[in-house]
This record gives structure tokens, C-alpha cells and sequence, in this order.
């Protein structure tokens, strides 16, 4: 459903857009063959702004790219029992070094008004807006390999928005075993409630089934009374599965475990691109082991970060000073305000003058209780110089935010995130990982590259959160802030091991590798 291929194509929201395009550029890197097939969102995500108090302020505007280049290929897909044609772009893989993409879009001539609204906006409000997305990537995708003669070997459906690309398959060629050898499918999802479900007779009416009999696809989509699970359906007829690392494979089989007919679910890994977000001096230090060449590069890369801060919100940040940030999707689970819920003892770290933090990050446009979390950190930053609310956190500021800061901070609650690669590539530029015992960390982490803390007892919401929220301080005030004044060889050395540590398995060529290895091809 997205791609973040560059910041110039804006055709992604976050982590898992960044995740997709670092795929992409290692496929590219180690000639794999390999193509994506995604949606051309007119409007992108969207962009991040302020109001004229300064509240977050939510922007459209149309996105025009003259890299992309028209195939030509031309089709209808039926939706709602109306013919909507769908027009198709290709990016070559030298424009931005990825393998070959191929994007659909709505917007084109044959189409009214609601048609081409189906790709206007990326994970639209509607209901029905948003199904018709899942159609134009599924139906519409595996029917424009047909169209472009590029019929695959295998089908991957990364999360299970394409799943009605099965349904197309099997209206074309019922043999739903032979089918089963060619599907494989990735869930990112690590709860039950959070994975999509719609009333089957909605999706039905809708065209969703590509017009097979609707018995037969409630049979092997798992369908229960008049629910349709999205990942059910696709874990019910793809022959492999996979979670995206060891703790969320775990929770997965764990989830899905009592369900008949599912295929089996491994996991692999997920990893960000080393090649793209890196930066080239301190991967040059880091080869040969030059700590204090890293700590001399940080300090200049902070400084690029700070006139960032700067021109956006008027404050000028020390590069002498500990930098800690918080830097990624507004969700409630992943807890952006926790270590500001104590006010008193809030004030007390930030009033230190040892400090130095920064947030950043979209909430989902309709999410209202994320954006009333962005803006009540922003009013509270008022009160602070060295407190900072960044808009626009897109590939440009995510990479300027872990090149510039010392500490990256995460705390989702623990479970609930299936990977989390942001704190990935913040290792890579030489930042620590301070975070609850979640995702890819548990892969990574030990005393001698990050700070983790305790898992809390998940029992009660409200302990939990202050538990890890005074665990998270605890570490801040009693362990970092005393080893980068007092003891700077010691978190030199730290910041270099963390960076050796994340180096290679956590680099996607090694899980683009794992994908065509263990997915594809055995």
C-alpha cells in the first residue's frame, strides 16, 4: 500500500513505506528479480503544517512527478458494479536505485469524480474508499501483470491490503492449490483486533470476490458468520507466512495458532537499508573502529539538525548537550507524551540543562486523539528553549533526526510493536536505543549497545505506563546522563559498539536475502 522509495515520491506515511522501499533498494542492490507493484497517491499521505496558533494542521496537494514515466497499459476493474479504468506508471531503477516499480492510479481519463477519488488520498477515511484502495492494488495489480505479460512466479502480499488479487487469480484459473504454490504473506500486525475485518456481504457488494461463488470463497477465506479477516484469508491460502521478528512470530503463532488451515508462519527480520540512511563519514569511522572520530562527527551532524529546530521553532539547541528523540508515527500504543506524564519530575530533567529532546512524527490525519497529543507536546515545548515539536516528518527529517541525536528514544507498549525499525537505522548513525523490550530489540539488544528497560507487568494500563515511564527516567537520569558528562570514553565506546552490532544483520540485504531464500524460492 506504500513505498518510501525517496522523500521526492510521496507515496508512503511511515515505517511501512520505509520498510517496503529499503526491501526495494536491496533487491535492486543484489540484482534480485524483483519488481513492486503500489498506488500512485495523487494528494501522497499528506503534509504536515501548522495553523496559525500553531496546532497541527493537515494539507493536501497534488504531487507531480515527471520521473515516472507512462507505461501505456490501460484496463478496467469492476467496483461496485461500475467499470473504473486504471492507468499505470513505471519508475526505473536508476532514477532512485531500487528495483523496478510499477504504480497504479484512478485518476484518468474514462473516470468520474468518485473513480478517480479511489487514489487520491493513502489509507483514506471511508470505509468504502478504502476497500476500493485494496482492489485497485489487489484486482488491479495482479490484473496489470497480466495486461504487461509480467505474470510472476510468486505473488508477495506484504500486510494483506491485496488480498482480492487472489480472487482475481482464481477467476481466471480456479485451481486454488496450484495458486496456494505461488502466494506468500507478510503480517505486520501483532494483535487480533488490530488486523482488517469488513462484513463479507459489504466486501461482496463492493465486487471484492471477483464474482466467485460466494460460499466457495467463505470456505477457504475462513469466513465466520458475516466477518471477513483480511489476514486470516490471506494466512489461509498463501503456502508461507511470515512475522517481522523473533518476538512477533512468537505472538503471531501464538494469535493465529487455533485457526484451521492456515499455512505455517516463520519470521524474518525486518532492516533498514544501511546504504541509503548511513551516513558516509561515520560509517567510514566506524570501519576503522575511530570512536572519537564519530563523536567529532556527531557533534557537526547535530549541528545540521539544530538549525532545523531552529528555523521551525525558534530555538537554538546546544550540539554539547545530550540529545534525546522521539521520532516516529503518533499512535496511542506507542506512548509519544510518556515521559512527560510526571510533570513535576518532567520539569526536573528537562530544567537540568542536560538534556535536550526532541518529537516528531504524523498522527494518522483522522486521528484525533494522536493530534491532541502532537499539539498538547507542542503547547507544553513553549515553557522549555530545550524542548522541540518538529513538523514534516517525512524521509528528509528522519534521516537528519537519527543522524543528529545522541539517545533515541522508544516506548511502545511492549508487544504491540511488531518490529520497529526506526531505532535501526538511528544505531546506524551512531545514536543509542533507549527503549521498552519490543520488536527488532530484543534481537539486538544487551548492557553493552543500549538501555532497555524492565518489561512492566501489562496487567493494569495505568501501573504499566507509569511503570515504564519512571523506568524510562530512572535510566535517563541515573545511567545516560552520567555516562556522556562523566565518562565520554565510555559512551564513545558504547555508541561504537552499538553501531558494529547493527551493522550487518539489521542491513536489508540481509532480509531482502532471507525473503528470496526462505519465501520465494525454497
Amino acid at each position: 500500500m506504500e513505498f518510501g522509495i525517496d522523500q521526492a515520491l510521496k507515496t508512503y506515511s511511515g515505517g511501512l513505506g520505509y520498510l517496503a522501499g529499503s526491501h526495494m533498494r536491496s533487491a535492486f542492490a543484489l540484482k534480485q528479480n524483483l519488481i513492486g507493484i503500489g498506488i500512485l497517491w495523487k494528494y501522497g499521505y499528506y503534509e504536515q503544517q501548522r495553523n496559525t496558533d500553531n496546532s497541527l494542521r493537515v494539507f493536501f496537494r497534488e504531487q507531480m512527478y515527471s520521473f515516472l514515466e507512462d507505461t501505456g497499459v490501460r484496463f478496467q476493474i469492476s467496483i461496485k458494479g461500475r467499470d473504473v479504468w486504471v492507468a499505470t506508471y513505471y519508475l526505473p531503477s536508476s532514477v532512485f536505485n531500487c528495483a523496478p516499480m510499477f504504480f497504479l492510479t484512478t485518476d484518468t481519463d474514462g473516470n468520474d469524480e468518485w473513480a478517480r477519488s479511489i487514489s487520491y488520498h493513502l489509507y483514506d477515511k471511508d470505509a468504502e474508499v478504502k476497500v476500493a484502495q485494496c482492489m485497485l492494488l489487489g484486482i488491479g495489480g495482479a490484473k496489470f501483470l497480466d495486461k504487461a505479460s509480467l505474470v510472476p512466479e510468486i505473488y508477495h502480499f506484504n500486510e494483506a491490503h491485496a488480498i482480492s488479487a487472489v480472487y482475481y487469480l482464481l477467476s481466471q484459473n480456479g485451481d486454488l492449490n496450484k495458486l496456494k504454490e505461488k502466494l506468500r504473506f507478510t503480517t505486520h500486525t501483532p494483535e487480533e483486533a488490530g488486523n482488517e475485518k469488513h462484513s463479507f456481504s459489504f466486501l461482496q457488494h463492493l465486487g471484492f470476490f471477483c464474482g466467485l461463488n460466494p460460499t466457495e470463497v467463505a470456505k477457504i477465506s475462513g469466513v465466520k458468520g458475516d466477518l471477513f479477516n483480511h489476514s486470516l484469508a490471506a494466512l489461509r491460502v498463501a503456502k508461507k507466512a511470515n512475522a517481522v521478528s523473533k518476538l512477533h512470530g512468537e505472538v503471531s503463532r501464538d494469535m493465529w495458532g487455533h485457526e484451521e488451515g492456515i499455512c505455517k508462519i516463520d519470521h524474518i527480520t525486518n532492516a533498514q537499508n544501511r546504504t541509503y540512511w548511513v551516513d558516509s563519514v561515520l560509517e567510514t569511522n566506524r570501519s576503522k573502529g575511530k570512536a572519537e572520530s564519530i563523536n567529532e562527527r556527531k557533534k557537526e551532524l547535530k549541528f545540521a539538525l539544530f538549525k532545523e529546530v531552529a528555523d521551525q521553532v525558534g530555538k537554538i539547541f546546544d550540539p554539547n548537550v545530550l540529545t534525546i528523540v522521539w521520532a516516529r508515527r503518533f499512535a496511542g500504543y506507542k506512548r509519544p507524551d510518556l515521559i512527560t506524564k510526571d510533570l513535576e519530575r518532567f520539569e526536573k530533567l528537562i530544567s537540568s540543562g542536560k538534556v535536550q529532546i526532541i518529537w516528531a512524527g504524523k498522527p494518522y490525519p483522522f486521528d484525533y486523539g494522536a493530534i491532541d497529543t502532537f499539539n498538547k507536546l507542542y503547547y507544553m515545548s513553549h515553557l522549555y528553549k530545550n524542548m522541540a515539536v518538529l513538523t514534516g516528518y517525512e524521509l528528509k527529517l528522519s534521516k537528519m533526526l537519527k543522524d543528529g541525536t545522541d539517545v533515541w528514544l522508544n516506548n511502545p507498549v511492549v508487544t504491540r510493536e511488531a518490529s520497529g525499525t526506526s531505532g535501526m537505522t538511528a544505531a546506524m548513525n551512531g545514536a543509542i536505543n533507549l527503549s521498552t523490550y519490543d520488536g527488532w530489540v530484543c534481537e539486538f539488544s544487551n548492557d553493552t549497545n543500549s538501555f532497555i528497560v524492565p518489561v512492566a507487568d501489562g496487567s493494569d494500563g495505568y501501573l504499566r505506563d507509569k511503570t515504564d515511564m519512571n523506568n524510562i527516567l530512572d535510566v535517563i537520569e541515573n545511567e545516560i546522563i552520567p555516562m556522556y558528562y562523566e565518562h565520554p570514553k565510555k559512551w564513545n565506546a558504547m555508541v561504537l559498539k552499538s553501531m558494529n552490532d547493527v551493522n550487518e544483520f539489521f542491513d536489508s540485504d540481509r532480509m531482502a536475502d532471507e525473503y528470496y531464500t526462505k519465501m520465494y524460492m525454497a
